[in-house]
């Protein structure tokens, strides 16, 4: 009979448990439906962030302005102004430098009188002032100027760190005449009253990013905060590439998610229950905030409150009888419901909390309403999950990591005193988002002192900024300077090409004794040898005529090892000569005598065509017994020496001149030539009546200005930097190619380096260490400059360009590093800029013409390859020759294959003159 009796029990605490459940049914979650939430709060934050659809957006994803996070090295007295609750928070924080990240809090708070919660905007502002006099009276601060952060827990957008304007208010806050005005400006006029109070207000934060950067400044992992209590919400650390409505795209910016509207625009209303509904209609904002109204502790006892009226009018709780309690809104609050679920007291805590509400529950009404509770926050609890798994989903992807580790810092009654919801949370993320490992930090001195450390950061971001600027402020050319480069180079052309001052000159303007371009006739089959680097090619040009002319090209590469580039002369031309019968060879041409053209890169003083004598060598090659010596002669030797083969060297030719012939077989208006890769030059057609050193008065010559050593004269000694010398001085060749060592790709790395150590020296970058990857001479290399300034370059990639070399960057770091390449690549383009539009000038005063038409053919990494290089060069010619329409044209293997039309040409009009 007992047995019986037992088994009737069960059965029907069984039924009742199962009547129970059909009302959870639909606030029970599955991990598939959390991944689905994950993936619409995905698209909702895509949807904030981007210009078109962020004034529609439900979660509006609010830039805050703060674009650093704590690195350690913040110091001083800052004051925190908390305002969100009905206790308003004065904070005085003190952060020390002593290497542990130590700091020192006081505090003093408030009440918030509910008719300044509900009454006019001067009469709040006025309170905050009121009270902030008063604890700088009791706490002696009243002598000083002291930095002062503002926590404001209202949705607020912000065009600056110091500025919002109140979108709404929330959390029982009705003041009027605050809503679509600046919040700061009003506090400033309230502070204006005090004439004892000096205060700088440099940050306005939400409670939310106020949680971020207090536990970013124990844990330099923090880069989301979430709020989980009375109101909820999240923050993070988002790419500026992906923020539409903050112009740039350098670094990073927390973003206010301001999710409680999630679902505002029906997102969710397929997971909304008739107890959501019920509940929304009866509050104070019906439409709004729903996502909120789901998951914050200031709605879940209300919850509970109606699913429990609910089950005891069908019978199924308290013996059907509905008490004042359960008839009363706001009676069941959060502390109930966390009370309740205290596990481990069994039911007596949900016992005397239902007969404190005069409920008088049976054993199994203490179990279902428990169970009840357990449903409503373990929802809460998987929705945050849901939201913030897509926040971190975000941020690996920003990243570009397969796998990531982070820390949230976490604040919020619900999260703190909610004896289950912490662990939920914890477990649901880890099974949302398995590929991040996430810590959850509960901040330490609440949003408060976080206003505390964004107005820190803030100081030390413009102390950094002031400094960096005055580090790179000698590298800005101003107009007024670049004209004077612009006539300064005009003037050293003028010097080149004058018989009484061309051993003097710098710029050396030295004859090619190629006197014309291309016209179309030129054909036949020519060798080209391209000596200019570290590698050197060989190739055999084929060019047609007529109707169907082309141009084909077969070639092969060989390495110059440093020993040949730094042995004797008649090592590295023997070792060409190698080379060449070993492409013959390959060719199956060896038995032609072909006529040949040789790119010579190096400065040649020539006294025709064939006949080229080396001034001096530059691109670090030092072979001895070249100097003084005809090139074409040394060549020739070697083709003796090696006795297999014979070529008829028609021409030798600088890669500049074999530039403008590239591009002038392409183009007859062209008729300059410009390299701007390793090193830098620029060769044009000038009137022969204008060249003192050549005889002749009729036609025009191609003159290889070699301007690189433009300035070592010293007349360029006044724009050059301490930086600019240290490179020329551990160069190999020191106080000669001085513009070339401000402009071109062989220098500019070396130029960032030494900015890089001076600026670690400063403490500005790297923690102020000099890693010995740094010290390295020729470390960082040119192309690295032309990686980084690559355009929505997203951090994360520039900080892996720099681990490549072995420097572990932070965010902010890759940001300076950024600036310092665009600073140094820029100048180094107006440089060249400036420089060719002294050329382009000349040509029009030479052709007497008002307004002049031509071309540049141009080539060389640093001009095709750099992301910004060409454009700042050709904005610079355009700024400073106003008169001269100048097109650009990329040159197709100007060393090749301009070389063989350099021979090509020479050969037609010596036949012409033959005949």
């Amino acid at each position: 009979l007992f047995g019986a009796h037992l088994l009737y029990a069960c059965i029907m605490f069984i039924q009742h448990q199962s009547l129970v459940d059909r009302y959870l049914y639909q606030l029970r979650l599955s991990d598939d439906v959390l991944l689905d939430v994950t993936a619409r709060f995905q698209a909702e934050m895509g949807k904030g962030l981007a210009r078109d659809t962020s004034p529609t957006a439900a979660v509006k994803m609010l830039p805050s302005f703060v674009r650093s996070l704590p690195d350690g090295s913040e110091k001083g007295d800052f004051l925190a102004l908390d305002l969100g609750g009905s206790q308003f928070h004065i904070h005085w924080v003190k952060e020390f430098d002593d290497g542990k990240q130590s700091s020192q809090l006081e505090s003093k708070s408030y009440p918030t009188p509910k008719e300044v919660m509900q009454g006019n905007g001067a009469e709040l502002f006025d309170y905050i002032a009121d009270c902030l006099s008063d604890f700088m009276e009791t706490k002696n601060l009243k002598h000083k100027k002291l930095p002062l952060g503002f926590t404001f827990s209202f949705p607020c957008k912000q065009t600056k760190l110091e500025e919002g304007v109140l979108l709404a208010w929330t959390k029982h806050f009705r003041v009027r005449g605050v809503q679509d005005t600046d919040v700061v400006s009003s506090l400033h006029r309230a502070l204006q009253k005090h004439q004892d109070i000096d205060v700088d207000v440099l940050a306005l934060v939400n409670d939310t990013v106020g949680t971020m950067m207090t536990c970013g400044y124990d844990d330099q992992r923090c880069e989301v905060g979430l709020i989980i209590g009375t109101g909820t919400n999240a923050c993070y650390m988002e790419e500026m590439r992906h923020i539409d409505l903050v112009e740039g795209d350098e670094g990073r910016m927390c973003i206010n998610t301001e999710w409680g509207a999630f679902g505002d625009d029906g997102a969710l209303d397929d997971l909304r229950t008739e107890f959501d509904r019920e509940l929304d209609l009866g509050s104070l904002n019906p439409g709004k905030q729903l996502f909120e109204k789901m998951i914050s502790s200031l709605y879940l006892g209300e919850l509970v409150r109606l699913i429990l009226l609910k089950m005891t009018k069908e019978g199924l709780l308290f013996n059907g009888k509905v008490s004042t309690a359960l008839l009363t809104k706001g009676k069941i609050e959060m502390k109930h419901v966390s009370a309740m679920e205290k596990y481990k007291e069994g039911l007596s805590n949900t016992k005397e909390i239902l007969t404190e509400l005069k409920l008088f529950p049976s054993e199994e009404d203490c179990v279902a309403v428990q169970h009840v509770c357990a449903v409503v926050s373990s929802r809460s609890a998987k929705l945050c999950a849901a939201a913030l798994a897509a926040i971190l989903t975000r941020l690996r992807e920003n990243k570009q990591l397969l796998r990531m580790r982070t820390t949230v810092g976490i604040d919020g009654g619900l999260y703190k005193t909610h004896p289950k919801f912490a662990g939920r949370l914890h477990r649901a993320v880890g099974r949302l988002v398995p590929a991040c490992e996430v810590r959850f930090l509960r901040s330490r001195g609440g949003s408060g002192r976080g206003a505390a450390v964004v107005a820190a950061v803030a100081r030390r971001l413009a102390a950094q900024r002031r400094r960096l600027h005055t580090a790179l402020a000698a590298l800005l050319l101003p107009p007024a300077i670049l004209w004077e480069l612009r006539d300064k180079m005009r003037a050293e052309l003028e010097h080149g090409l004058k018989r009484e001052t061309q051993a003097q000159a710098t710029v050396k303007m030295l004859p090619t004794f190629v006197r014309g371009t291309p016209d179309g006739t030129e054909k036949g089959k020519f060798l080209a040898l391209d000596l200019g680097g570290t590698n050197f090619r060989v190739l055999l040009v084929k060019i047609k005529s007529g109707r169907r002319r082309s141009v084909q090209m077969y070639n092969k590469i060989f390495a110059i090892p440093l020993e040949i580039m730094q042995g004797t002369g008649e090592e590295l031309f023997d070792h060409i000569v190698q080379c060449l019968a070993d492409f013959l060879e390959y060719m199956g041409i060896k038995g032609a005598r072909l006529p040949l053209g040789f790119t010579f890169s190096f400065p040649c003083r020539q006294a025709s065509i064939d006949k080229g004598t080396l001034v001096g060598w530059t691109k670090g090659f030092k072979a001895t017994d070249c100097e003084g010596e005809d090139v074409v002669d040394m060549l020739r030797e070697a083709i003796r020496r090696r006795n297999e083969f014979d070529l008829d060297i028609v021409a030798v030719v600088n890669d500049t001149v074999g530039t403008m012939m590239t591009c002038g077989y392409e183009d007859p208006n062209c008729e300059i030539g410009l390299i701007a890769g390793t090193g830098t030059n620029v060769c044009y057609m000038e009137d022969m009546k204008n060249i003192e050193i050549v005889e002749g008065n009729e036609g025009k010559m191609c003159i290889n200005t070699e301007w690189g050593a433009f300035g070592d004269n010293g007349c360029i000694d006044y724009i050059r930097t301490k930086y600019d010398r240290e490179v020329d001085e551990g160069s190999l060749n020191p106080g000669k190619q001085r513009y070339e060592k401000m402009t071109s790709g062989m220098y500019l790395g070396e130029i960032v380096r030494q900015i890089l150590i001076d600026l670690t020296k400063q403490g500005l970058l790297f923690r102020g260490h000099i890693s010995e990857s740094l010290r390295k001479k020729g470390i960082f290399e040119t192309k690295f400059l032309s990686q980084i300034e690559r355009d929505r370059l997203a951090l994360p990639q520039v900080r892996h360009v720099l681990r490549q070399l072995g420097l572990d960057s932070t965010c902010e770091d890759s940001i300076i590093v950024k600036e310092v390449c665009a600073a140094v690549s820029t100048r180094a383009a107006r440089l060249c800029g400036a420089g060719l539009a002294a050329v382009v000038e000349k040509k029009r005063e030479n052709q007497g013409v008002e307004r002049l038409q031509i071309t540049v053919g141009a080539d060389g990494t640093l001009y095709k390859l750099h992301p910004h290089f060409s454009r700042i060069l050709q904005e610079t010619v355009k700024e400073l020759a106003p008169q001269c329409d100048v097109s650009f044209m990329l040159s197709e293997d100007g060393s090749g294959k301009g070389a063989a039309l350099i021979t090509a040409v020479a050969k037609r009009l010596h036949n012409v003159g033959q005949k």
